[in-house]
């Protein structure tokens, strides 16, 4: 997995939080330049609506972070049923990984297609409990299990795990969103260009994304 130095070659990117076991050793940086969003169709958008919907809110969201969590069980099935399936709104995933664990789980979703990026996100998010927080648990292996529910196959699995060109494209994509949106903490929502932040319940959702 990646290491620390790895983590911050972006610029002191990641704040370290919870340390990931040592699981596999870890891969040596790569000298090659950072794929572009053009040249690699991983960290192409993942999003969900429709392309012409009048609203576009992105979601600054880290696979660990527990109030993203509570948004995607508790809030984004109503967001989903009521604004997007409506063609209301268009929701933009946007990666923002708060610690090693979070990085790790991002390049393993990113590596399936799109169109089962959604569906593995919730899987993730559903058993957060399990992979992220339990105490002694072995987050690789976790993770690795629901990747082969979602239908990942084990050496797919490693070549994501170990993909160091990928984590610190994202660690890149995480900065620019902190520099054009002054994103802190997340979930942060941007509707349009307006930022907000927190796990807002649906009702204050769905008033922020009537407005122009």
């Amino acid at each position: 997995m990646f290491d620390r130095r790895t983590i911050l070659a972006t610029g002191g990117l990641l704040v370290a939080g919870r340390a990931i076991a040592q699981t596999a050793a870890p891969a040596a940086p790569s000298t090659a330049p950072i794929p572009a969003p053009a040249a690699d169709p991983r960290l192409s958008e993942r999003s969900i609506g429709r392309a012409d919907a009048p609203m576009v809110v992105q979601e600054f969201f880290s696979l660990t972070c527990s109030h993203c969590g509570a948004f995607h069980r508790d809030t984004y099935p109503r967001v989903k049923a009521e604004l997007i399936d409506t063609g209301r709104i268009r929701l933009v995933w946007r990666d923002f990984p708060l610690d090693q664990v979070a990085l790790g789980a991002a390049v393993v979703a990113r590596s399936f297609p799109a169109e089962r990026y959604e569906a593995f996100l919730t899987a993730l998010f559903a058993t957060q409990d399990r992979w992220a927080y339990a105490r002694g648990v072995d987050h690789k292996a976790e993770i690795a299990k629901i990747a082969a529910v979602a239908g990942m196959s084990g050496a797919a699995f490693e070549a994501a795990w170990t993909d160091v060109d990928l984590a610190r494209a994202i660690l890149v994509q995480r900065q620019q969103g902190e520099q054009e949106y002054r994103v802190q903490a997340t979930p942060t929502f941007v509707f349009n260009r307006r930022t907000v932040g927190g796990n807002i319940p649906f009702d204050r959702f769905q008033r922020e994304a009537a407005t122009p």
